[in-house]
């Protein structure tokens, strides 16, 4: 049976760290989501005191960054994550970081030691002069004895990005899993705001359908399409990874950019012209090689899609929402909703 991820991962709020008061408003915004999914107030201390550390350092040693809020409400219990970008220097020695009292200029140093013994993961990637995406995973209770791995086989992640000004963001992404291929789709509601959301909410929802057998990445596709008439429309795009075939199945209508990044370099997927839901083209799957130690990239116009990949093959074997933290870092844009999802088959 597949299991189905999407909608219970939250982008709640992102925080801008632009200045001081930011890290009392991301403190008191992590402390809120915190209590609303039922932690003990202990436990929302300490959240609130590592985002303040988090985020302090963010603001004054690396110029400033951003923090999203996250909830992830497909655990029982709920956690949260929060995933810290810069565009600072760097941090030259990442172990000599993580040892209490240090500190360096584009540091994360000071508390990293006290951030990691309160999270229940943290994972972070740092490179000179192009800043540190950090992503620490929280749960409501008290955290008790060692780290939990964060690495699972048929691992996919996603990050949200909302227009500024906006509320709500467009686009969406959701993914499937069965045996060891992951499905993954990326929606961009045309347009912005709540209506582009709805249209991105009724492609997820039709996305996550149960459905026997598979069926092909465009088969799906055109009941996406059906399923946005009467909405705005959206760009979509559906991947399917197959490990035992080592192939992978797309499909695409409008501009949502695909590529399979490996060791060798990137790969781009190729996404039909026209609206889902309006204007549909005449669907196709295509296939791809997807070789051992690959990965997916899905992403809407939000992101520029003229990056090489080199500089992301550093994390091909991480969790995946870094390489999708750090490209939409990289190559966001702020005119625009955007949404990348990185996923990889189990091996």
């Amino acid at each position: 049976m597949d299991a189905l991820t999407g909608p219970p991962v939250e982008d709640v709020a992102w925080v801008r760290l632009d200045e001081p008061s930011a890290v009392g408003a991301a403190r008191r915004a992590a402390e809120r989501l915190a209590a609303q999914l039922g932690a003990e107030g202990v436990r929302v201390a300490e959240i609130g005191i590592a985002v303040s550390e988090i985020t302090s350092n963010v603001q004054r040693h690396a110029g400033g960054g951003a923090v999203l809020l996250r909830a992830l409400r497909g655990q029982e219990p709920a956690e949260i994550e929060i995933v810290a970008i810069d565009t600072g220097p760097g941090i030259s020695d990442l172990g000599e970081a993580r040892r209490d009292g240090m500190s360096t200029v584009g540091s994360l140093g000071i508390g990293m030691g006290a951030i990691e013994r309160m999270a229940d993961s943290v994972e972070i990637t740092t490179t000179p002069e192009r800043g540190t995406v950090l992503v620490a995973c929280f749960g409501l209770r008290r955290r008790r004895g060692a780290a939990r791995d964060t690495e699972r086989p048929g691992e996919a992640a996603g990050i949200t990005r909302a227009l500024a000004g906006e509320q709500v963001c467009g686009d969406a992404y959701a993914v499937r899993r069965h045996g060891r291929g992951v499905v993954l789709m990326v929606c961009d509601g045309s347009g912005h705001g709540p209506m582009a959301a709805s249209a991105s909410s009724a492609a997820v929802r039709t996305f996550l359908a149960p459905e026997r057998p598979a069926v092909p990445p465009a088969d799906v596709l055109e009941r996406v399409h059906g399923a946005l008439s009467g909405t705005r429309g959206a760009a979509v795009a559906i991947a399917e990874l197959d490990p035992e075939a080592a192939v992978v199945r797309f499909a695409g209508i409008g501009n949502i950019a695909g590529a399979v990044l490996h060791d060798g370099g990137k790969r781009s997927m190729v996404s039909i012209g026209g609206v889902a839901g309006y204007r549909k083209p005449a669907i196709r799957t295509f296939e791809y090689a997807y070789p051992p130690g690959a990965v997916v990239v899905l992403h809407s116009d939000g992101v520029r899609s003229r990056w090489s990949g080199t500089e992301f093959r550093g994390l091909l074997a991480r969790p995946p929402l870094l390489l999708a933290a750090s490209l939409l870092r990289d190559a966001g844009l702020r005119h625009d909703d955007a949404c990348v999802l990185v996923g990889r088959a189990a091996s």
